[in-house]
């Protein structure tokens, strides 16, 4: 049921590039199932799962970040905010769900470690490898 509840998060966050209405304060998401990547491409992944609030570019202006209660992080200063080193056992472990983000894991930014295990029916290698490609290709966005 746990796992379910993950893949609805999903589903909203996927909808947003269908935004519609805007009325006053109000800006509302259609709601789509999560869709397959190839777990060897941290590139489609990240555009599959993680542009949709973070922006193509990582910057955290994606389509869905204005419907937002907490603005996406901008994915390309991981690095410059750890003093020039990429923190990548952080940042699998934040994809895991593993992190203490305030934002991570609720309505609004699902922990993708349940959802990865549910697109790969539990096979936790899967798993392991949809993190470490989408961590490496992360660290490839950091601004220099």
């Amino acid at each position: 049921m746990r796992v379910m509840k993950f893949i609805s998060f999903a589903a909203i966050l996927l909808a947003v590039p269908y935004l519609v209405a805007q009325d006053a304060a109000k800006t509302t998401v259609k709601h789509v199932p999560i869709t397959q990547t190839a777990p060897n491409s941290g590139k489609e992944m990240f555009n599959s799962y993680c542009a949709v609030c973070h922006g193509a570019d990582a910057k955290g202006a994606g389509p869905a970040a204005s419907a937002m209660k907490t603005p996406p992080t901008d994915l390309t200063t991981l690095a410059q905010k750890n003093g020039g080193k990429y923190p990548s056992a952080h940042v699998a472990a934040v994809i895991r769900g593993q992190g203490a983000l305030p934002s991570h894991g609720s309505e609004e930014m699902p922990v993708w470690g349940p959802l990865f295990s549910s697109l790969s029916q539990g096979h936790e290698a899967q798993v392991q490898q949809r993190v470490a490609n989408l961590v490496q290709y992360i660290d490839t966005l950091q601004a220099k």
